[in-house]
């Protein structure tokens, strides 16, 4: 099985914007030290190019990512500074989950150590998300002739708003999004399948959700391969989560969606989306689980 990461891509960024980004250097260290894969199984992607990522934004977001010419509005919307070290990786970010793809077709399941942006939008990106490496992924394995349906199964805690916009009216691509129903963001995007949850819903209900949600996404969008958002936020310990899954409530939710996609015959790509925990190690700690589950589902 392979495991794609972009963590030494390293964002030049003042202390109130850090940590976002703490996570992803600790969790792949603790995937080496855990030896989950094969050192050879753990690779750098290519960073995704101008024609892949036009597959899901406008040729003018693209340009003004590019060029760093984003006005102030679009940069507070998104959430860092623009500099170079951004584009790149953003673009490698999403080149992870691009290569997942042909990986999850051969093994049955692949990582992305990051990735889940799923706020950018076609000409917008928002909450830490630059470009949607889902929707990009989806519509480039389309055009590769690796697959022709694209069910994305969106369990960050936060609705999948860039996703539901880039893919309204595709009805190639099934977004599923189970997220907090008053958390960002505010003015949500409707997807094919979304289910909002009140503050404070705890493991059974969620669980209970999750189960009904999934089984009727993947009976409606009769893919080809899934793209599993995992997120951390959920926990009952994220400083923006504002649900209360515990730890084993959401390794439960991991077993829950790898188990229906075996059952429908589903590789699945996994990118990790969110995770805001006050104390980091549990973020590290629930995002390291979903990747040892992923690699005991593998072919």
């Amino acid at each position: 099985m392979k495991i794609f990461y972009h963590d030494q891509f390293v964002l030049p960024l003042p202390e109130n914007h850090r940590f976002p980004m703490e996570k992803y250097a600790l969790l792949r260290q603790r995937v080496v030290a855990a030896r989950l894969v094969p050192p050879g199984n753990l690779a750098i992607p290519e960073a995704a190019g101008d024609a892949d990522l036009l597959r899901a934004h406008t040729a003018g977001y693209v340009e003004r990512v590019k060029s760093g010419s984003l006005s102030p509005q679009e940069i507070r919307r998104m959430g860092f500074p623009w500099s170079p070290a951004l584009v790149e990786r953003s673009r490698r970010s999403v080149g992870s989950t691009l290569a997942a793809g042909p990986a999850a077709l051969q093994d049955g399941v692949a990582v992305n150590l990051a990735g889940g942006t799923h706020h950018a939008g076609p000409d917008w990106g928002q909450g830490y998300c630059v470009f949607n490496d889902a929707a990009v992924a989806a519509r480039a394995w389309q055009a590769a002739g690796l697959v022709r349906r694209v069910v994305i199964l969106d369990c960050d805690v936060h609705q999948g708003n860039g996703t539901a916009a880039i893919c309204r009216g595709d009805e190639t691509i099934f977004t599923f999004s189970i997220h907090g129903a008053r958390n960002f963001p505010f003015q949500k995007e409707p997807g094919d399948l979304d289910i909002a949850l009140e503050d404070g819903t705890g493991d059974d209900e969620y669980l209970q959700a999750l189960d009904a949600g999934v089984a009727r996404a993947l009976a409606l969008a009769r893919a080809d391969i899934a793209i599993y958002l995992a997120g951390a936020d959920p926990h009952e310990g994220d400083r923006l989560g504002r649900l209360a899954l515990s730890k084993t409530g959401l390794a439960t939710r991991d077993r829950l969606v790898f188990e229906a996609c075996r059952r429908a015959g589903l590789p699945v790509v996994v990118a990790m989306a969110g995770g805001y925990g006050r104390d980091v190690t549990d973020t590290v700690d629930i995002h390291f689980e979903t990747v040892r589950l992923a690699v005991s589902y593998a072919s």
